[in-house]
């Protein structure tokens, strides 16, 4: 945790920089993430850096062990009438060193999909520290779909980021940067020119 919270807070920090921006109605852009736009996405995260092991596992049990239900309830708890007020309770908790009873790598996993999701849609552009993107796909690939992660999207593939040290799996090979193969196996829709080689469209979809 000690390497992964600075990425987590430069993250958040950037995330902030490019929303500061945004205008009235940009907020109300749909995002990657089905369902949500980005406010919605920008409250999730909110609740998200606010999660404690304790909290979650109560909270967790109230859901009646439904994550989207969870993530429902804490979405409308901390969504604000004005997205403006939403944006300053994520500065307020960006800092934060909080987090689910989950493995460190989904601090880094939320961080970069989320950050896609809300971004791309927006036409804004991120540099994502590579190295970490990768740990973030690792962790992605090690865990199934239904526990949040992609481990079946992947199945039958070999994922070689061109971008940083990542050459995992067997089968047709599938190229992109470590950002365009995280989102693809987290199930975000990416750009056929984004995945190359003979496994992109099977990745793809």
């Amino acid at each position: 945790m000690s390497e992964i919270w600075p990425v987590v807070h430069a993250e958040r920090t950037a995330l902030i920089q490019h929303l500061q921006a945004l205008l009235a109605l940009q907020w109300a852009t749909p995002s990657l993430c089905p369902g949500w736009d980005v406010h919605d996405v920008l409250a999730h995260l909110v609740d998200d850096a606010k999660t404690t092991r304790l909290g979650f596992v109560r909270d967790f049990v109230a859901a009646g062990f439904d994550f989207d239900r969870l993530n429902a309830r804490g979405l409308a708890r901390e969504k604000a009438e004005d997205p403006s007020r939403t944006l300053d309770r994520f500065r307020a908790v960006s800092r934060r060193t909080t987090s689910a009873p989950a493995p460190p790598a989904t601090r880094l996993v939320e961080a970069f999909v989320h950050g896609e999701d809300i971004r791309r849609p927006l036409g804004i552009r991120h540099d994502y520290p590579s190295t970490h993107v990768a740990t973030a796909l690792g962790h992605q690939l090690s865990t199934s779909v239904n526990r949040g992660g992609g481990a079946e999207r992947a199945r039958g593939l070999r994922l070689v980021a061109t971008d940083t040290d990542f050459d995992v799996g067997a089968g047709e090979s599938v190229r992109g940067t470590a950002i365009a193969l995280l989102l693809a196996v987290s199930g975000r829709p990416v750009g056929p020119e984004e995945l190359m080689g003979p496994g992109g469209a099977a990745l793809g979809e």
